[in-house]
């Protein structure tokens, strides 16, 4: 077969394709409209969700600033007359501080920044002596897939639960942060906390067998000197 014989019959093939092509969208044109336009449809929402998610997580970032400038707030000296975003006591302040964080985590439960809501919500209320919200919201934050976070929840959390008596709970805490640490909460930090628990206990030989290995295990550390402390202070 010659060279032109081949073109031909490539020009013939692809005229026939062409033309089934064309047929077969005529045949489906209706089909093949839906298609686009779900497909444009779908693109339009897909880039509208961004674009809202986008405007609501910067409108959840200021709320939370704005929030943790008022807990962080400075308190008024003692006669000190009034002044503009000083509060007169601490618990003025947490009171402020956790009606913002609230509203921030029912506002925008769906974002990341509803869960790091929920945790100061909680502490906030365990500073106002509201137990049982405070064990909510911390909870709540202590189950994010926010190790760093959570773990902090589950130190506010098992503080709470010694507070009420419940330390088989706290304990049970402390025991998860130690086998899972975070970079917010060291096992060592976590084990310090635990034997401070059994000292109010007074179980005063399983303290000491923690600090004994927190010493041992930080040698050079923080967490090892306090260990190494607290030994030398209960001999």
């Amino acid at each position: 077969m010659d060279t032109r014989t081949r073109h031909a019959l490539k020009k013939d093939k692809f005229a026939q394709a062409t033309a089934s092509s064309v047929s077969w969208l005529s045949g489906h044109r209706t089909g093949v409209l839906r298609w686009v336009v779900g497909i444009a449809v779908f693109l339009v929402l897909l880039a509208g969700g961004v674009i809202y998610w986008s405007m609501r997580s910067s409108a959840a970032d200021l709320a939370l600033g704005q929030a943790m400038d008022v807990y962080s707030s400075p308190l008024a000296l003692p006669g000190a007359p009034p002044e503009p975003g000083v509060y007169s006591t601490a618990a003025d302040r947490a009171k402020e501080a956790n009606r913002e964080f609230v509203a921030i985590a029912h506002d925008y439960s769906w974002l990341p920044d509803a869960t790091e809501a929920h945790y100061f919500a909680g502490v906030t209320y365990q500073e106002l002596g509201q137990n049982s919200n405070a064990e909510a919201n911390l909870q709540a934050a202590a189950g994010s897939w926010d190790r760093n976070l959570a773990d902090l929840a589950k130190v506010a959390l098992a503080g709470l639960y010694h507070q009420e008596g419940r330390d088989s709970d706290a304990i049970a805490l402390y025991n998860q942060i130690i086998a899972k640490p975070s970079a917010t909460v060291s096992a060592a930090v976590a084990q310090l906390d635990l034997a401070d628990l059994y000292v109010a206990e007074g179980k005063q030989d399983q303290a000491r067998s923690i600090w004994a290995k927190v010493k041992d295990q930080d040698k050079d550390g923080a967490a090892g000197q306090i260990a190494g402390q607290k030994l030398a202070a209960k001999q």
